[in-house]
Order: C-alpha cells, then sequence, then structure tokens
C-alpha cells in the first residue's frame, strides 16, 4: 500500500513525487517511458534557486530576449541582473525523475488506464509486457498532462480546459558541429532577426506564423527549438514552422525531432476530487497565458501538491486537498490575471500585435517584465513606472499613439 501514488513523471510529478518521499512517505511515480514533451524549454533564476537546478543540466544562458512584429520590426530586451537558464526536457525530465527515486519514491513504468475504488483504492496501470497491474494507494496526483485522463475522470471541469496546440522542431545549432554554419541575415517579413544568436530567444507575434499566439526560436546550446502555437483548428503548424525556419535561414540545419502538444492557458477550477485526487502542472491548467511558460508553474504545482497531500494524510480529512490550489493561487493568482488580459488585448490582430511591440520599446516595461519574470512575482518597488505603462498601455489600445519604434 503506497501513501500517493503519482501518475506521470514530467517536472511536476516527479517534484511532488521526491518531496513526498523526502517527508518520509510511501511514494509510487508511474511514467510512461519515451515522452517528451515540446516545450521551448526556458527556465527562471527563481526555479534554478528553489529546486535546486545544477549548472550543468542548463544547455544554454539566454541574455536577449528579441521581439519580432508582423511588420519585421523588433526590440531587443536585455536580461539584466542574470540570466533565462535553457533546458533540454528529455535529459531534464529524467534528471528530476531519478533525483525522486533517489529520495526514496518507486519509479513504475506502465500507461495509465483508471482508478479503481472498493476496499481500497488501486491505480491500474497497462505495463511493459502489456499486462495490467495494480498500484493501492491512499491518495493519487494526477500530473498526466494538459488532456489529464486523471482529470477527465476525477475532477468536476476537468475536461473543459481551454489550450492551444504547440509544434516545434528540435534541430542542429547553426555553428555547431551538425548545424553547419551560421545562417546569413535573411530576407522577408523577418529580416530583423539578423540571423541565429545562441545567447537570444526570438519571439515571432506575426498572424502569418501564428494567428493566435507566436512562434519562436530559442537556442538549446549544440540544439535549438524553432516552433508555434495556436489554438485555432485548421493552421498547418508544420508548415508555418517550415515557413519561419525559413524565414531565420534555418532550413539547411539538421532536424533532431519533431513534437506537438497542447498546452492549457487557464488553471482549473477545482484542482480535486474532495476524496482521494489531486491534479498538479499541465493537468490542472498551470500554464501562464500570453508566454505559455509552465515547467516553472508546473514544479511550483507539484510542489504544492505534495503539501496538500501531506497535509490530508496527517490529518485524515480529504478537504485538505484544496490546500493545493489555494497555496499556488496565492502566489500567482495575480500574474496571471495581468497575462490573460496582455493575451485577450495584443494577439488578437496583427495591428494589435504591431502595437505591442512598440509598447515593449519601453525601458519600463522591460525592466518591470523581466524582473517579474525572473523572480515570479509583480514588482511593487517603483509604482510611478507602473503607472506610466498603464497610461502607455491604454494609449496603445486605444490607438491614441502612432506605431513608432525605437
Amino acid at each position: 500500500m503506497y501513501d500517493v501514488v503519482v501518475i506521470g513523471g514530467g517536472p511536476s510529478g516527479a517534484i511532488a513525487a521526491e518531496d513526498l518521499a523526502k517527508a518520509g512517505h510511501k511514494v509510487a511515480l508511474l511514467d510512461k517511458a519515451g515522452r517528451i514533451k515540446p516545450c521551448g524549454g526556458a527556465i527562471p533564476p527563481r526555479l534554478i534557486a528553489d529546486f535546486d537546478i545544477p549548472d550543468d543540466q542548463i544547455v544554454a544562458k539566454i541574455s536577449t530576449a528579441r521581439m519580432i512584429s508582423p511588420t519585421g520590426r523588433a526590440v531587443d530586451i536585455p536580461i539584466e541582473n542574470g540570466f533565462v537558464g535553457m533546458v533540454d526536457r528529455g535529459p531534464f525530465d529524467e534528471y528530476l525523475r531519478k533525483r525522486a527515486a533517489a529520495a526514496g519514491a518507486v519509479r513504475v513504468t506502465g500507461q495509465f488506464l483508471r482508478i479503481e475504488r472498493g476496499d481500497t483504492t488501486a491505480v491500474a496501470y497497462r505495463g511493459r509486457d502489456g499486462s495490467e497491474a495494480y498500484l493501492p494507494t491512499r491518495l493519487v496526483i494526477g500530473a498526466d498532462g494538459a488532456r489529464s485522463r486523471v482529470a477527465k475522470s476525477e475532477v468536476p471541469g476537468g475536461s473543459e480546459i481551454p489550450y492551444v496546440i504547440a509544434y516545434h522542431e528540435i534541430i542542429a545549432a547553426p555553428g555547431s558541429e551538425d548545424g553547419g554554419p551560421a545562417p546569413q541575415t535573411p530576407g522577408g517579413i523577418l529580416a530583423r532577426m539578423k540571423g541565429y544568436d545562441p545567447g537570444r530567444c526570438d519571439v515571432i507575434y506575426d498572424g502569418s506564423v501564428s494567428p493566435d499566439f507566436y512562434g519562436w526560436v530559442f537556442p538549446h546550446g549544440s540544439q535549438a527549438s524553432v516552433g508555434m502555437g495556436t489554438g485555432i483548428d485548421g493552421i498547418d503548424l508544420k508548415a508555418a514552422t517550415a515557413a519561419l525556419r525559413a524565414a531565420a535561414g534555418l532550413t539547411e540545419c539538421e532536424t533532431i525531432r519533431r513534437e506537438g502538444a497542447p498546452i492549457p492557458l487557464k488553471p482549473l477550477d477545482r484542482w480535486d476530487n474532495g476524496r482521494d485526487v489531486i491534479l498538479a502542472g499541465d493537468a490542472a491548467g498551470v500554464v501562464a497565458p500570453s508566454s505559455g511558460e509552465g515547467i516553472y508553474y508546473a514544479m511550483v504545482g507539484g510542489r504544492v501538491a505534495a503539501t496538500a497531500a501531506q497535509a490530508a494524510l496527517v490529518s485524515g480529512r480529504s478537504k485538505d486537498l484544496a490546500l493545493a490550489r489555494k497555496l499556488f493561487m496565492r502566489e500567482h493568482k495575480t500574474v496571471f490575471r495581468v497575462l490573460r488580459t496582455m493575451q485577450d488585448a495584443y494577439y488578437r490582430s496583427d495591428e494589435r500585435r504591431e502595437r505591442f511591440v512598440s509598447l515593449c520599446h519601453d525601458v519600463d516595461v522591460q525592466r518591470l517584465t523581466f524582473e517579474a519574470y525572473m523572480n515570479k512575482k509583480l514588482v511593487r518597488a517603483r509604482p510611478m513606472a507602473h503607472l506610466k505603462i498603464g497610461v502607455k498601455n491604454m494609449a496603445h489600445l486605444l490607438r491614441l499613439v502612432p506605431e513608432t519604434y525605437a
């Protein structure tokens, strides 16, 4: 009999399993082998510090973010007082699973099937040999991704989460042994990208790449991630990504793998079933709107799920499972609300995207945006800067200022 079975071995599930094992609980971590989630791979300094990530897991350190508008206008935003780390999700996720096992969690490889209840609760799964097996447990943490089978079957509203589909191609980076020489400055709408820079993330706000989200070129050391996301049916994600690679001068780089997956953009209103199940990570919908950032929030989601599970195990009260969502939203609700408002306001048309990139030229916007990203909280130290940004934001949305650029 396990105290907790964690379903899903991504960052959220691995952290939940590690925290529970460190607390002395008997934990099983059930994961389907061979799955690598499509992901830009960016992690902020706060994640590195809060979760004790060693430097050898960081495959690149980013010092600049470049925002590119539909007309090819661009603004470079320097990352002051630090860097954004980039990880390769295959090795990174496995590192976290091994860390959970080292803390005492039992790793189980298999496909989750269902939760059965009788005299005891048990997680049914299909093992490597195709046979059905069971993990008896007191509690379950569902960390099985955006289309979570645990959420759909166990938690009210779990099948109604909005999401975008993300698609990317991992390529050999220009200038690497397999990637070939660095590309020359491309022509066309993305000419301001000025080729590939291993220390810069390019974020492309262009309706021809994504009509409702964005495209990206993210360095990963010897590799790079090139992709886009959309919530609109009928968009050819592979064709859009191919066009983006061509515009960035990356067509000739070796393609290592292609991946696609849904990314949720709204936290569920409820994360537990009031009995014996808690959701965590993408299964709970904790991916930041506007940016699509998920690794940090997934790991925090795993941690608060573990905290809630420990509380329920000690008290015997199932209502303590609700603590997971309360703890998460207490710290991150305002940031999610602001980012949701930004996405709704600026991602709806190319004219709005043009104004968004124009707004990003403002030094106050740049500093407060990255301070909030790096530290995962809204910065309140400069109230006048917030006031100025609010006024400029409304002026752009109401078209009271021309679309000018620095």
